[in-house]
């Protein structure tokens, strides 16, 4: 896989490609924590996205990554600069996963995209807002245009739904590839460091 992907929702392999893009873009010889940031509110429909990401990672449980944005303690346009500033903080040299609901072109709907690079949230609405993320996943939920407030306020929660599950299932798949690996890498070094030891 390369470095970016775009795939629909409805594809049955979404979610392997998803976590095969994400692993892809991850840094290789830099042990750094994994943030995954899911920016959005309940307060919108078509802007739920995110926090139903994070509520869904939440509730499956994640091994290494880490998650910020859920339907309960939600990351907006409010309080986004804040946990921003929490998250490089507390966390060393955080890698962070941007995630968003985004508006396209009408051919687009349902497209899952995963890029190297920042989300940028609030584009949609005219809204400037910092950018986030070392890599981005964006769902495109409704067509963009004109009134993309009150088209985002109308957006089929089913379709943001169908997003959300492959996307999060994606990055539950890819945290247990890591975890794996975490897991392996610290057998070797206990092992080598036993044999040495002797």
């Amino acid at each position: 896989m390369g470095n970016e992907l775009i795939v629909h929702y409805e594809d049955p392999m979404a979610s392997h490609k998803i976590c095969e893009t994400i692993l892809g873009l991850f840094p290789r010889s830099v042990d750094r924590p994994i943030v995954v940031v899911c920016i959005g509110t309940d307060r919108s429909t078509g802007d739920s996205l995110g926090p139903l990401i994070g509520s869904f990672l939440q509730e499956n449980g994640l091994n290494v990554f880490h998650v910020f944005g859920t339907l309960d303690d939600p990351v907006h346009a409010m309080n986004l600069e804040n946990i921003l500033k929490y998250i490089k903080a507390h966390y060393r040299n955080p890698f962070m996963i941007g995630i968003d609901a985004c508006l396209g072109r009408i051919a687009s709907i349902g497209d899952i995209k995963v890029n190297a690079g920042p989300v940028k949230p609030g584009a949609g609405v005219h809204k400037k807002l910092p950018e986030v993320g070392h890599a981005s996943i964006t769902g495109i939920v409704n067509v963009a245009g004109h009134m993309e407030f009150v088209v985002l306020q109308n957006t089929r929660l089913s379709l943001v739904m169908k997003l959300a599950k492959q996307i999060s299932a994606g990055i539950l798949e890819a945290d247990r590839i890591c975890f794996q690996k975490s897991m392996f890498q610290r057998m070797r070094f206990h092992m080598t460091d036993k044999r040495s030891a002797k």
